[in-house]
């Protein structure tokens, strides 16, 4: 009965239209460091790059855009014009339940 049941659970977030997305997003490159640095609110470009970097980790302009922009799509976070060229990026309340799991989840193996 449990494994059937689990069975329909990851047939669902495989085939689910909007779980299948954010599945596909946070298996990409640095989407995990973009939804915890949301959480930090550091979804400007200028706070992300010092934070990572402060840790010694490497983080591209264009990989935190792209993950960005797809996190904007699937409504994990909304960005908010500082002038016509430059946006930054604060976590939705959908965002928040997925950094509050992913952190759950690393709680659980640390």
């Amino acid at each position: 009965m449990w494994i059937r049941l689990t069975e329909e659970k990851i047939r669902n977030i495989l085939t689910d239209e909007k779980l299948s997305a954010i599945k596909a997003v946070l298996e990409k490159d640095h989407a995990i460091d973009c939804i915890f640095l949301l959480k930090l609110e550091k979804g400007r470009w200028k706070n992300a790059k010092a934070f990572m970097r402060d840790l010694n980790l490497t983080l591209s302009d264009g990989t935190f855009r792209s993950r960005m922009m797809e996190m904007e799509h699937l409504g994990l976070a909304e960005s908010v014009p500082i002038d016509p060229l430059k946006k930054y990026y604060v976590i939705t309340e959908l965002g928040e339940k997925v950094a509050g799991l992913l952190l759950g989840l690393f709680d659980a193996l640390g």
